[in-house]
């Protein structure tokens, strides 16, 4: 069997899951958390990270045991079975696709509003062809989107931190949020910081994967939740729960509000770019699964090859980036992002229960900590909204009966 070449350190794989984490979702995700939370958006943000922090602890231990590409469908495979291993990859495969399509389309609404599905097929071409040239030329491309992005939102921190405009009152919890209003919003705040899936993804291409991936993924975490706390802190100091619920752009509109309006351009800007460091990575990873559910003949055994010469899944990464332009030349996926989350909870609820059957000579985490994921995975997915849920659990099913058709079929 064709093998990936082993190319990426600790540093590159913390910036591609900084790449994923740090991407589109800060610039758009604090509004419609604030729609469901009002005031509690902090608490739902808390919410989410530690679900979050559980899920990375449950991956890191996993992806060190089984250092291949595929992520929590290599280990629901292996602790759990062929099915609950097919089942997470379908519900990221599915899922992730329609995330891609959303990023693109983020960035086509955010470069070209008049015509971003253009703009969105044109960037999702060029990222493939990226991802098709090698992984550490996308780690590359990451490093300076990373860079880009941070010191966007630093700009956007600093400026509202240091305005006449934020006041501390704004940030306190009142009257207006509920507990399914926070579990809500820390269920679109979880998607937010789901990138550190990328890194587990990446097993088969990292040096010393037993040592570079548990160190990568809470790295990239930590440094994630920092950067979204320090936003939602300024962010919602200047503009408040209710006007931050209504915003279109929250972070643009809370550089205006805070009276920097000639820093609104650069802001617009650095979440287009944001947009394309989430697609980047996103097609890494989904190519990748591509690759290892192709392997066990759940996909077309023909996107199971890997380049000769440059040691990437080539068909995998062009069937996905096919999909991909496909959905964003047609598709309007604003909806698709709650399906998203729905699909990520999913996948990684499966990456918990996987976990708790480690030994501790396996490097098993703590009990609590796959039992709390698992929990709040689920919590968090049913919290979303009605139509997401219904869609999501839709889709999965289909999923499973495919596999039964293939299987009985086999």
């Amino acid at each position: 069997m064709d093998v990936l070449r082993r190319r990426l350190g600790v540093s590159d794989a913390v910036l591609i899951g900084l790449g994923s984490m740090i991407g589109a979702g800060v610039f758009a995700a604090f509004a419609p958390a604030a729609r469901a939370a009002g005031s509690g958006l902090l608490v739902g943000l808390g919410a989410a990270a530690v679900v979050a922090y559980c899920n990375a602890t449950s991956s890191a231990r996993l992806a060190a045991r089984y250092p291949a590409s595929g992520g929590t469908y290599v280990y629901g495979r292996e602790r759990l079975g062929p099915f609950w291993g097919y089942l997470a990859g379908w519900a990221f495969v599915v899922g992730k696709t329609a995330s891609c399509a959303a990023m693109a389309l983020t960035v086509g609404s955010y470069a070209w509003p008049g015509h971003p599905h253009v703009v969105a097929v044109a960037a999702v071409v060029l990222l493939t062809g990226v991802n098709y040239l090698g992984v550490e030329k996308s780690a590359w491309l990451t490093r300076v989107i990373v860079a880009v992005v941070l010191a966007a939102l630093a700009a956007v921190v600093v400026a509202c931190l240091t305005s006449s405009a934020a006041a501390a009152g704004r940030l306190d919890v009142g009257s207006d949020t509920s507990p399914g209003g926070v579990l809500e919003a820390a269920g679109l705040l979880f998607f937010a910081f789901a990138g550190y899936a990328r890194i587990a993804t990446l097993g088969e291409e990292v040096r010393d994967p037993a040592r570079t991936i548990p160190r990568a993924i809470p790295i990239a975490l930590g440094i994630t939740l920092a950067v979204y706390a320090a936003v939602a802190v300024a962010v919602l100091s200047v503009l408040g729960p209710g006007r931050l619920a209504a915003a279109g752009a929250p972070l643009a509109d809370a550089v205006d509000a805070a009276g920097l309006a000639s820093l609104v351009p650069a802001v617009r800007a650095a979440a287009a770019v944001a947009a394309l460091g989430s697609l980047l990575a996103l097609i890494l990873g989904v190519s990748r699964t591509t690759l290892a559910m192709a392997r066990d003949r759940h996909l077309p055994g023909a996107l199971a090859a890997v380049h000769r010469r440059r040691r990437v899944p080539h068909r995998a990464e062009l069937a996905v980036g096919l999909v991909v332009a496909v959905l964003a030349a047609t598709a309007d996926l604003r909806g698709a992002i709650g399906f998203s989350s729905f699909g990520v909870l999913a996948y990684y609820a499966i990456a918990n229960a996987s976990a708790w059957t480690l030994r501790r000579d396996e490097g098993r985490p703590p009990r609590a900590v796959p039992v709390a994921g698992a929990a709040g995975c689920l919590v968090l997915a049913f919290a979303l909204p009605p139509a997401s849920v219904l869609t999501g659990a839709a889709v999965l099913a289909a999923g499973a009966v495919l596999y039964l058709v293939r299987r009985r079929s086999a």
